[in-house]
């Protein structure tokens, strides 16, 4: 029997379709199990697993499911090619997890960080700001703009009180392509916004404890800053609806992976 048209536009939004993560995994000699799926969306599905000894790993699988007739398996392959070659590229920063290995053509397995998504319901640890800040700094001295730290989930809150960060799908650096003037100044302004959402974190989770200066800067939104909203406030609005349809059907996962 044919599913139903919303049927299907809910498991189109799956990266894995209709397809789940797999319940076991074999990987450089470890079998591991799967505990949690912590996020299926439209562009990957990200789960925790465990091997035998109890050591814990995340699976992130890019998109490998066609959309409205579209094969979109070339873009999974791009987006995880492009994500593996920033961990790889960051290697060796204690603030970044390391990667595992690659697991098929859309898919990668990287270490798990005991501890929880920066949010609200639990206190950040002292100091832990000017970690975060040292943190970002240190990606910066790579050659990296990390670009998603407006998100909060994707700041994780060790629980050795040491700040993570994770999903690198939309970083930038200047390749042999764009280095030169315009692409270093690129790479500033957007390594500057990183620094102004790491000021915005902390005023939103720990604003008692900002310096008069950090409040105003982080008050002084850039032109990209306004652009960004401006953009995607009505992205959001169309969003959020289609989301909380979809999570109400069970088919698509809110984040929640460390």
């Amino acid at each position: 029997m044919r599913a139903s048209v919303p049927g299907r536009l809910a498991y189109s939004m799956r990266a894995l379709g209709r397809e789940d993560l797999p319940a076991r995994l074999a990987v450089s000699g470890r079998t591991l199990r799967l505990l949690e799926t912590a996020k299926h969306d439209f562009w990957a599905a990200t789960g925790f697993y465990e091997d035998d000894a109890g050591g814990r790993a995340v699976l992130k699988v890019y998109r490998s499911t066609r959309f409205g007739g579209a094969p979109l398996r070339w873009l999974g392959r791009w987006q995880c090619a492009r994500e593996v070659a920033f961990y790889r590229h960051l290697s060796g920063l204690a603030c970044v997890p390391a990667l595992l290995d690659r697991v098929g053509d859309t898919a990668y397995l990287r270490a798990f960080v005991v501890g929880h998504p920066l949010s609200h319901e639990r206190a950040v640890p002292d100091g832990f700001w000017a970690r975060l800040d040292a943190a970002m700094r240190e990606v910066h001295r790579r050659g990296v703009a990390y670009i998603d730290a407006n998100k909060p989930e994707n700041i994780l809150v060790g629980d050795d009180g040491h700040p993570y960060l994770i999903d690198f799908q939309i970083a930038w650096r200047c390749g042999s392509r764009a280095d030169h003037a315009l692409g270093r100044w690129w790479l500033a302004r957007l390594q500057r916004e990183d620094l102004y959402h790491v000021l915005k974190h902390k005023r939103r989770f720990a604003r008692e404890s900002m310096t008069p200066a950090e409040l105003a800067s982080v008050r002084q939104r850039s032109f990209l800053i306004r652009a960004h909203r401006l953009i995607n406030q009505p992205y959001r609005m169309v969003r959020r609806p289609i989301l909380r349809w979809l999570r109400r059907t069970g088919r698509v996962l809110s984040s929640g992976s460390n």
